[in-house]
């Protein structure tokens, strides 16, 4: 499959409405993971897939599982299950986006730290496709609100993470409710002694498809820095302040040293937020749609919490601390330098974390590239300001709120132009649009006045 003929999607035994759709959603060509996998699938082979977030995995298994649906009946035919709600959720979108010219496919999230009234509400109208994270797909099934007895296909997306989160409990309990003549589909990004075991019991004589690394050396730098442990807060600032990224992520291994390194960069004037497990679900929604928009340029968080997010065009990583688990280590490395762009990870080293860079450097079989942090210029300037303001609108996707109709008020006459318009997230009850930080007092006004006739309440965050 590595001809260019072979890798058009037009090969495929796809139906006309998902070939028609597909170019209009920037699929042109296959990645390699598609074009591996799909001929395949297509024919109902179950499949193992080491792959990483960014090859186009979603693709992979939406497609082999849009397929299989019968549109006329509403019961569950389709389940994908994810680590995290905000991965569930973007599962999800690209699921409805790629099934946007078929008929009536329904598409429903069910995750935790959502209110469980509303998806119990939809479910009893049906829904052919059910992405969620596994204790909230097992809470439904204890209710006897979803039914999974004609189910055809289930997906097991970022199936190490799921393990590490302490969920093979609720998955197996989820695969005693499943039919055995299913499809199944599992996707990680790295392949665990114990995934293995899973996928022996889960998979049928599966495909296994193993991607070589993605990044190349070139694609992915990784630099070492040996500090002492008070130099810590001042050397990850000078590093940010140094290459003056307009997105970077910054990884800490506990929660409490997430929140002093936030007040050491707030202090110093980055725009900065935190990411860790104190917080409530609404306020992690409001960080990672604040960050994807680009209205914060450092996001410094822990490992549980930046599990299942995905930030696309990440220019830079910082390891404040270094993981003690190797292939956590990796997962962090891992968000920048995706598909074909290039990325920087930057790894601050303690004496007592020196035998932990040890163990990466084995696992990688590669020295790690060692340089003095004090020896990084000090920048002339500070951090780069963030290019765009979010402004959070009470009233989501229960009330009926669209994105064309918010950005339709805010291009009124005497308005934004589109092109000072970034993203718009609708949630449940709340909606987010980015707009450039100079245009953000106009934006708030415009959207104080009104969207499509009806008063909304708005904030500048």
């Amino acid at each position: 499959m590595s001809s260019s003929e072979n890798t058009s999607f037009e090969a495929l035994p796809l139906s006309r409405a998902l070939l028609a759709n597909l170019p209009s959603l920037g699929y042109e060509r296959m990645t390699p993971i598609q074009a591996q996998s799909l001929p395949r699938t297509l024919e109902g082979s179950d499949l193992l897939a080491l792959a990483k977030t960014g090859s186009g995995k979603t693709a992979a298994f939406s497609l082999p599982l849009l397929m299989r649906l019968e549109a006329a009946f509403h019961g569950t035919q389709a389940l994908v299950l994810t680590p995290t709600r905000e991965l569930a959720e973007q599962v999800a979108g690209e699921i409805r986006r790629l099934a946007r010219g078929m008929e009536n496919i329904k598409v429903l999230v069910l995750s935790g730290g959502q209110p469980i009234r509303p998806q119990l509400a939809s479910l009893e109208h049906g829904a052919h496709v059910v992405v969620g994270t596994p204790g909230r797909v097992l809470d439904h099934l204890g209710r006897g609100s979803l039914e999974l007895r004609q189910l055809r296909t289930l997906v097991l997306d970022e199936a190490d993470r799921m393990l590490d989160m302490g969920f093979l409990p609720d998955i197996q309990r989820v695969l005693e409710r499943c039919p055995e003549d299913r499809q199944t589909l599992l996707f990680s990004a790295t392949f665990p002694p114990e995934l293995e075991a899973v996928g022996l019991r889960l998979l049928r004589d599966p495909v296994r498809i193993r991607l070589e690394e993605a990044r190349t050396h070139e694609q992915l730098r990784q630099q070492w820095f040996r500090i002492e442990e008070e130099q810590r807060p001042e050397a990850v600032r000078r590093l940010l302040e140094h290459h003056r990224s307009e997105r970077a992520l910054v990884f800490c291994n506990t929660k409490e040293a997430c929140k002093r390194l936030c007040e050491h960069l707030n202090a110093a004037g980055h725009a900065v937020l935190a990411l860790h497990g104190d917080l409530e679900q609404r306020e992690r929604d409001q960080v990672l749609i604040r960050f994807e928009n680009r209205s914060a340029t450092v996001l410094v968080a822990t490992d549980v919490a930046a599990r299942g997010i995905d930030i696309p065009d990440l220019e830079l990583v910082i390891n404040a601390e270094v993981s003690p688990d190797a292939d956590t280590h990796t997962h962090r490395v891992g968000r920048t330098a995706r598909v074909d762009r290039e990325g920087l990870a930057l790894s601050l080293v303690s004496p007592g974390e020196r035998h932990r860079a040890e163990r990466i450097e084995e696992m990688r079989a590669r020295a790690c590239e060692w340089t003095d942090w004090a020896a990084v210029p000090r920048a002339q300037a500070k951090q780069v300001a963030p290019r765009m303001a979010t402004i959070q609108i009470l009233g989501g996707r229960k009330q009926k709120q669209r994105p064309g109709d918010i950005l339709g008020a805010l291009t009124a006459e005497g308005g934004l132009r589109g092109t000072q318009v970034g993203k718009i997230e609708i949630l449940d009850m709340a909606s987010y649009v980015a707009v450039e930080r100079e245009q953000a007092r106009l934006a708030l006004h415009m959207l104080r006045g009104g969207v499509k006739g009806r008063a909304v309440r708005a904030q500048l965050l």
